[in-house]
């Protein structure tokens, strides 16, 4: 598929997908939006691709925002449309795709572009990363799930801070927050995830496709996690990965997961 804003590469199982706006510090406008949900659909329902990588293009921004000329003449309405459109279209649904997330954040990651990598399942940050949500100082709060997955990142004290203070904290912050796993220089960043995204092609895509759902399920008003946790363990048992697994590890060799 051939798309504006984006790219998106597949090769080894991992696919990459670049928000290719440098000019606009790769910024969310709606038809970058709407491109990014079609290559993340593409590629969890592509049986080939194991891991997702998303990243920005150039050194200076993972993504920098939103599109502000989109949104500035919005009512009240259009606002609560947009956000909403954006959890459906790409947030949450990121967020709970059963194909494994990375995001490589390179340089910026303000306000939709953390948005965005907290969406991710896990983040990695260049040393040069900088992030915050910086909406209040634009008279907005943020509106693509900041307000609920930054507590659940980095705890409600911090959130509160980050958020009202409008401010950026670097990348060894976001470290010490636990809002990445891990930093290192640019040019190791995207060589780090596809070192990542090899060690979870190992294992069992479809175990791995369980776990990202009972982990989730934690977080979602009204759902016991624990419940969800013991059907999920009980649906593992009747895959082809499971007695692969099982096999392997009696057999003392490596298991070769068919992913069923």
């Amino acid at each position: 598929m051939n798309y504006e804003n984006i790219l998106s590469e597949h090769s080894n199982g991992i696919t990459t997908i670049t928000i290719n706006r440098p000019k606009k510090l790769n910024a969310l406008n709606r038809a970058t939006i709407q491109e990014l949900h079609d290559a993340f659909e593409a590629a969890d329902t592509d049986g080939d691709t194991k891991v997702i990588i998303i990243t920005g293009s150039g050194e200076k921004a993972f993504v920098a925002g939103a599109d502000i000329s989109e949104f500035a003449d919005f009512n009240v309405e259009e606002g609560g449309d947009l956000a909403a459109q954006g959890h459906e279209i790409l947030f949450d649904f990121v967020a709970n795709l059963s194909t494994p997330v990375i995001a490589a954040v390179n340089g910026f990651a303000l306000g939709g572009g953390l948005e965005l990598a907290m969406a991710s399942h896990f983040r990695l940050a260049s040393d040069n990363a900088k992030m915050g949500l910086p909406e209040v100082s634009l008279g907005v709060i943020p509106g693509y799930g900041g307000t609920q997955r930054l507590p659940q990142l980095v705890g409600k004290g911090r959130a509160m801070e980050m958020i009202m203070t409008a401010g950026m904290i670097d990348a060894n912050k976001a470290l010490s927050y636990g809002l990445v796993n891990h930093v290192v220089p640019q040019e190791e960043l995207l060589p780090l995830a596809e070192k990542i995204a090899s060690k979870i092609m190992r294992n069992s895509s479809v175990a791995i496709a369980e776990a990202i759902g009972a982990i989730n399920a934690n977080y979602d008003d009204g759902v016991n996690g624990f419940e969800v946790e013991i059907e999920a363990f009980g649906n593992c048992f009747g895959t082809e990965d499971f007695v692969e697994g099982t096999t392997a590890f009696l057999e003392k060799r490596k298991a070769d997961f068919p992913g069923k």
